[in-house]
């Protein structure tokens, strides 16, 4: 049998279970060139160097050094290092999350065809076992063609569901476990920059005035460590 007569051979069914098919080749080959863009985009060398720039306190460079740079991760320590005197860490968190916002994109459908296939597989199923005691109930088994046809849509739709699932979570496996990946090494050198700054910062800034030594804003007076004329024996 040809392929397209096993598709129609698998009953009404199998047009969702093929919407469901072109969806998460859609999304799979979306996100495969979304993490190829992702790894040519990479520069590793620069992250160590604006950590050694940070150290330094040489932020101008940093800036000149990170705004030709596409990498996710240098983007989030430029956007730390831009606002190193609002708050850094806050700063870097919203970058953060704005690029995991880029990465989950379109996985919710993967995870949605994932769990729908099995079930219009087995909703086919139900329809195929229908058909063929609808069948059984009309024709006997005077005829065993009409009631294997129903058993043949049941199973192809079966088969079908579940091989869309079983394609589609290796691929979301692997997805969601490169967007943990990021997601660890972001918070890596965000946390490595911000120690980095609060050491420099330490060190650079002056420590504040001691006014304890004041009292109610008046000053103490100078000891006269003179003695007076009575004074001498």
């Amino acid at each position: 049998m040809r392929l397209y007569e096993i598709f129609l051979s698998g009953g009404p069914v199998m047009w969702p279970l093929l919407l469901c098919s072109i969806a998460v080749t859609t999304v799979v080959l979306e996100r495969l060139f979304f993490w190829a863009s992702l790894d040519r985009k990479r520069n590793r060398p620069l992250m160590d160097e604006l950590l050694c720039l940070a150290q330094e306190g040489d932020w101008q460079t940093c800036k000149t050094k990170t705004e030709p740079c596409r990498d996710h991760v240098v983007r989030v320590l430029a956007v730390g290092i831009l606002h190193r005197d609002f708050d850094m860490a806050k700063a870097m968190e919203a970058e953060a999350n704005r690029m995991m916002q880029h990465m989950s994109r379109h996985m919710p459908i993967l995870d949605t065809m994932i769990t729908i296939a099995p079930l219009l597989g087995i909703f086919g199923t139900v329809l195929g076992i229908i058909s063929s005691f609808k069948m059984l109930g009309a024709g006997g088994i005077a005829d065993p063609k009409l009631v294997t046809a129903g058993i043949a849509q049941a199973l192809i739709t079966t088969a079908t569901g579940l091989g869309i699932a079983i394609v589609a979570v290796i691929p979301y496996n692997y997805f969601n476990n490169r967007i943990n990946n990021a997601i660890h090494v972001m918070e890596k050198y965000a946390t490595n920059l911000e120690v980095v700054y609060s050491k420099v910062k330490g060190i650079t800034e002056p420590e504040p005035y001691n006014t304890s030594l004041a009292s109610n804003g008046a000053k103490k007076a100078p000891q006269n460590h003179l003695k007076t004329p009575g004074m001498l024996q």
